[in-house]
C-alpha cells in the first residue's frame, strides 16, 4: 500500500490533503496530525467524513495488517487535535503583531489589503458579519485578493486564544506568522466541511461581474 493512499477511497493525494495515523503501544489507533510519530502510518482523507467511515468499517485493522483498537469518537478526536494546534497558532500570530480585533479595524485590513484572512466568531451577528463581507467583496473588486472568512470557533474560544474579550470578529494579517495560522485554519475548516461564508461570497462577487457584464 502506497503511503500515501487513503485508506477509505484508495486514491493518492498530498500529504496536506491527508491524515496520518499510527498505532500506539496499547495498539490504539493515534491521530498524527503534524505527520512526525514514530512507527508505520496509515493515511485517511482529510475530513470527518471519510475518518468516521474508517473507523465505522474497521479500516485501520486492515490498513495495519493487524487487531487495533479505534478510540470512541475518533473523529471527534482529530477535529480537538486540529482545532487546538490552530488556536495555538493564532495566539503565537497575536504575539507577533499579526493580528487586527474588532470590526472597525478588520474591515480597514481588508480594505486596505493588509488580511491574510477574517474570522468571525460562531456568535457573530449578521450584521456584523455582512459588513465585513461586503468590504471583501469590494477588495476583489478593486483587484485585490479574494480574503476568506471562516467561522470556526467561539467567542470564548477567540477571545481566550487572542487574549480578549469578546472577540467577535478578527484579522490575520499577512506575513509569516499569518500563512502559518492560515495553513491550519484551512486544515480545520477542510475538515468541517468547508466554509459556507467563502462559497457566498464568491457566488455574490460572481453574480455582481454578470450583472455588470450584461448592463455592458
Amino acid at each position: 500500500m502506497n503511503d500515501r493512499t487513503c485508506i477509505v477511497t484508495r486514491r493518492q493525494a498530498e500529504p496536506d490533503e491527508l491524515i496520518r495515523f499510527v498505532v500506539g503501544p496499547d495498539s490504539a489507533v493515534v491521530p498524527d496530525i503534524r505527520k512526525n510519530l514514530p512507527g508505520r502510518g496509515c493515511w485517511v482523507t482529510a475530513d470527518r467524513l471519510h475518518i468516521d467511515k474508517a473507523a465505522a468499517k474497521n479500516l485501520f485493522a486492515r490498513a495495519f495488517k493487524a487487531q487495533v483498537t479505534v478510540p470512541t469518537d475518533l473523529g471527534g478526536m482529530v477535529d480537538g487535535l486540529l482545532s487546538r494546534s490552530a488556536l495555538g497558532m493564532l495566539g503565537l500570530a497575536r504575539k507577533a503583531g499579526a493580528i487586527a480585533l474588532g470590526a472597525t479595524k478588520v474591515e480597514s485590513a481588508v480594505r486596505g489589503g493588509l488580511a491574510l484572512f477574517v474570522l468571525h466568531a460562531t456568535e457573530a451577528s449578521d450584521d456584523g458579519v455582512r459588513k465585513i463581507s461586503q468590504a471583501r467583496r469590494a477588495t476583489v473588486h478593486l483587484g485585490g485578493p479574494a480574503i476568506p472568512a471562516y467561522k470556526l470557533f467561539s467567542e470564548a474560544e477567540l477571545s481566550l486564544a487572542l487574549g480578549g474579550t469578546n472577540v467577535i470578529h478578527a484579522a490575520v494579517l499577512a506575513g509569516d506568522a499569518g500563512r502559518a495560522v492560515k495553513k491550519r485554519m484551512v486544515a480545520l475548516d477542510r475538515y468541517r466541511g468547508g466554509s459556507p461564508d467563502d462559497l457566498a461570497m464568491l457566488a455574490a462577487v460572481a453574480d455582481e461581474d454578470d450583472a455588470a457584464e450584461d448592463m455592458e
